[in-house]
């Protein structure tokens, strides 16, 4: 994005905290509210090998300019009935129209716990601090690695596992068709690769709609929307 605005103040709420009001001082950059589904959640099955893994769920709480998105994921790989994989992350980031104004996340990988965590100061920036990062201030557009936001793809990124900013190159593939729970859907495919590689399909109203990678053994997860 190129243009900078003045944040919109007028649906603040106490919810958002004196680091939103912060937010609201100074000029950040302009960008649309995030698109957030009708019935306020998404869910995602996590298949593996054509097995069921584990869940990823975003969940959305509105209240007038201010959005909290929490998101849940949890996925466990066993072999012979014993779990030789855990995965459990948390995070929640909270939004004022178009801006970011915190991210608080924790991850549990097979016992090594990471963590990310953004706040806008009082000057506007976006402060971060992470377990693989020293502190820094992210650029204004920075958005977490949480998917669900299309923006997302349109700036650098912050990982929503550790904190890192990162810089991925996004290729456009273009519009396929991919398979949900309850069929198929038109939905336009972006692959990332550089710091991480994943593939990412949003549905033609900008809502997630799927998500692909390659694990450290060679094999494809796959998320398919509930």
């Amino acid at each position: 994005m190129t243009h900078a605005a003045a944040l919109s103040c007028s649906g603040l709420t106490r919810r958002a905290s004196l680091i939103g009001a912060a937010a609201c001082l100074i000029p950040v950059a302009a960008r649309a509210a995030p698109a957030i589904p009708s019935g306020g959640a998404l869910a995602f099955r996590m298949m593996r090998h054509g097995s069921d893994i584990g869940r990823h769920d975003v969940a959305f709480d509105q209240d007038g300019g201010t959005l909290i998105a929490r998101v849940t994921v949890e996925a466990r790989v066993s072999f012979a009935g014993i779990p030789i994989v855990r995965y459990s992350h948390r995070a929640t980031e909270t939004w004022q129209g178009g801006t970011l104004v915190a991210l608080s996340a924790h991850t549990d990988r097979n016992g090594t716990v990471q963590w990310a965590d953004a706040r806008r100061d009082a000057t506007g920036a976006l402060r971060v601090t992470g377990s693989q990062t020293k502190p820094y201030a992210a650029p204004a557009d920075a958005v977490p690695t949480t998917y669900w936001n299309q923006a997302m793809l349109d700036g650098p990124m912050i990982s929503a596992e550790d904190g890192v900013l990162l810089r991925p190159v996004v290729v456009d593939r273009g519009l396929e068709r991919i398979r949900d729970a309850n069929g198929t859907l038109a939905a336009d495919h972006y692959a990332l690769t550089g710091p991480f590689a994943v593939d990412v399909w949003y549905d033609t109203t900008r809502q997630w709609a799927a998500l692909a990678f390659t694990v450290v053994d060679g094999s494809e997860v796959r998320y398919q929307r509930l």
